[in-house]
């Protein structure tokens, strides 16, 4: 079975008190999750080891990393490379997230040299992808989203790719209340996972974990997560509550 994942991404939200306040409700009330549910927590870089520390002992409750550097080291002021990232047992990254991609310029060839660089350190990867509102509107987010899994993902091999987590985000949806219906997000993960299948085989495809991101909530997580292709959510504004995260949580498949 595919893993089913409730991953939060707090970007650059709360205070390290305010952090802890949270992992401390959510660790203390976090449902026994079985062997293919797993919570992933992307908190900023300086409160990844205290939140490591915070959740140490909580079976499948992992910390990630919101970025890494495309570099291995060097004179890089202000970036965090891999290395660093695996020397304090990190287990997981996000690359590829649309706020990198709009603010910071990340292109598909700076995001396949961060997928290296997590992979050769033992980081798995939770690499975003999605389309902005004049795509979809243009209704060629099919085309848009393969192009992007093309140029980031299909110089990986198959065996690496099975340590990749995809998150589908569709722009137009983070952070406005806008959210795809669930048959949208099911179509275009489906379709997601047929170029990875084209790519690597079915059997690989069968494999990953596909994420839906895009204003998902405790209202509305039961309905997407029952889709066959959404393996879960990948999620920013309701992960800062504890209570909406926990619903969030219960809502796997």
């Amino acid at each position: 079975m595919r893993n089913q994942i409730a991953a939060a991404n707090w970007k650059m939200y709360l205070t390290w008190q305010q952090g802890q306040e949270l992992l401390e409700s959510l660790a203390s009330q976090i449902p026994a999750l079985n062997g293919n549910h797993q919570v992933i927590i992307a908190v900023p870089f300086p409160y990844l080891t205290g939140s490591l520390e915070k959740t140490a002992g909580k079976k499948n409750v992992f910390i990630a990393a919101q970025n890494i550097s495309d570099k291995k080291s060097g004179a890089y002021t202000g970036e965090v490379s891999g290395e660093m990232l695996a020397s304090i047992g990190i287990p997981y990254v996000l690359v590829g997230h649309s706020e990198r991609r709009e603010y910071y310029h990340e292109d598909n060839a700076i995001l396949a040299a961060k997928l290296d660089r997590a992979l050769e350190n033992g980081i798995k990867p939770i690499f975003c992808c999605g389309e902005p509102l004049e795509i979809r509107e243009q209704e060629t987010q099919n085309a848009f989203v393969e192009t992007q899994l093309k140029e980031s993902l299909f110089h990986l091999s198959a065996e690496q790719l099975e340590n990749v987590v995809i998150a589908y985000e569709p722009i137009w949806a983070i952070g406005t209340g806008k959210t795809a219906t669930s048959q949208q997000a099911e179509d275009i993960q489906k379709h997601i996972r047929s170029v990875v299948a084209t790519q690597y085989g079915e059997a690989v495809a069968d494999k990953v974990s596909i994420l839906y991101g895009g204003s998902v909530k405790a209202a509305n997580a039961v309905e997407i997560f029952s889709q066959p292709d959404v393996d879960g959510g990948l999620v920013g504004g309701a992960s800062l509550n504890a209570d909406e995260f926990l619903a969030i949580i219960k809502a796997l498949q």
